[in-house]
């Protein structure tokens, strides 16, 4: 995994008029350059689970750090990616990553397969009822010359069921056809375009993908949407489209926090929660104080009650180059000459040179274009809270059952992508 100076560009199409969906690429380039079983672990999926967020919050924080504006992101891409790269590493790379992946409490010695096991047994209990549409899925690209040990090839077949295919790299035309009709084979159309150029150096390249389309178990009804302000700040307000919904919704109070958080449903164990700073609570205080423990007990204290529940429409296409995010959360060496990777070859000396996570995300009443639930209305006695949603809010998209955050955000500004 080695890097030229011109770093090939990753990219993606829209979804096409899908209501609920979203896709998130993450991808590592990487170049060539000289540098003069069966039994189940002793840890959890809980474990993992939980130590995902953890990075997960911790990412998000450093994200947040560059920009005030909107922010997605999928943690299981990532964190599944760099479980696979984790095989391949060695010496203080390895350390690194099992560091800056919150992973080193779950590393023993007399369990050397046991983080990689973790992931197959999560894949597997996320997945394991066929309902939840979740396509996920990862794949090596090898050049003809680039010899893989055996080891991380039979590693990463078993515990991120990759495909491993050769790609003649120096023709970069027939590369880059070959790798996007792949994703888009295994996406089902769904990303028709992940990369538009290569180098002709490349060596290798391993790509992670993760599709999820839901549709809302309550659906809003569309004829209720209006436009209405949402308070970006003090001095900016926009009009936005605005969904209604009066039901009956979990929620619940982090009165330390100064927030209140509402979950939302979707079908098939997944749902979305949101976490809305009161009035006059700068969302930029909280962002240092989410975390994994705090989202469980989020999860925990979330009551029933009847609500008017009002939140805006919104789309969001975000790209991070995370090569240049990941070093100052203490993953230095894997991009670095000092790479030890000798797990993945012991042809070269190799380092990642890119690591480019694309999301998109695409929330409206229905869910998904499918969706044909009937919303039924419910007459109050007596006028219901609301849960307005009118100003900044965190979002996490999570699997119910192992409390695996799939994605997360923060908007910002709705109005933009």
């Amino acid at each position: 995994m080695v890097v030229p100076s011109n770093r090939p560009r990753l990219g993606i199409m829209a979804l096409d008029k899908m209501k609920m969906g979203l896709i998130c690429i993450l991808a590592y380039i990487c170049f060539l350059i000289p540098l003069h079983q069966a039994q189940l672990p002793s840890a959890t999926i809980s474990d993992l689970s939980f130590k995902n967020m953890d990075f997960a919050m911790k990412l998000y924080r450093k994200i947040s750090s560059y920009n005030d504006k909107n922010i997605f992101f999928s943690p299981l891409s990532i964190s599944t990616s760099f479980g696979a790269l984790l095989m391949a590493s060695d010496g203080v790379t390895r350390e690194e990553l099992l560091k800056g992946l919150n992973l080193e409490q779950l590393e023993t010695a007399n369990e050397p397969e046991l983080i990689p096991r973790l992931f197959q047994l999560l894949h597997e209990n996320i997945t394991q009822n066929g309902s939840l549409k979740l396509e996920d899925g990862m794949a090596l690209f090898v050049h003809p010359h680039f010899e893989v040990e055996k080891n991380f090839e039979n590693q990463i077949k078993t515990f991120f069921d990759a495909d491993i295919k050769t790609v003649d790299f120096t023709d970069t035309e027939a590369s880059v056809k070959f790798i996007n009709e792949y994703v888009k084979k295994k996406t089902e159309d769904k990303v028709t375009e992940i990369i538009s150029s290569l180098d002709a150096q490349t060596q290798l390249m391993l790509i992670n993908t993760i599709f999820f389309q839901g549709a809302w178990e309550l659906p809003f009804n569309p004829n209720f949407t209006q436009s209405n302000p949402f308070y970006i700040d003090n001095y900016n307000v926009v009009q936005v489209p605005t969904m209604y919904k009066e039901d009956r919704f979990y929620m619940t109070d982090d009165v330390t926090l100064g927030a209140k958080v509402l979950k939302l449903p979707y079908k098939e164990g997944v749902s979305m929660l949101i976490l809305l700073p009161n009035k006059g609570i700068d969302y930029t205080v909280i962002d240092d104080q989410i975390s994994a423990r705090k989202f469980l007990t989020w999860v925990r204290k979330l009551q029933k009650t009847k609500l008017e529940v009002k939140m805006p429409k919104f789309k969001m296409e975000q790209s991070y180059s995370l090569h240049h995010i990941l070093p100052d959360m203490g993953m230095p060496s894997i991009f670095s000459n000092s790479a030890n990777l000798t797990r993945l070859s012991k042809g070269g000396a190799i380092k990642v040179s890119e690591v480019l996570h694309k999301a998109v995300i695409d929330v409206d009443e229905t869910g998904t274009t499918a969706a044909t639930v009937t919303a039924i209305g419910i007459t109050p006695y007596s006028l219901p809270p609301t849960f307005t949603i009118n100003r900044p809010f965190f979002f996490f998209i999570y699997h119910e059952d192992t409390n695996t955050l799939l994605f997360m955000g923060r908007v910002t500004d709705p109005t933009k992508n």
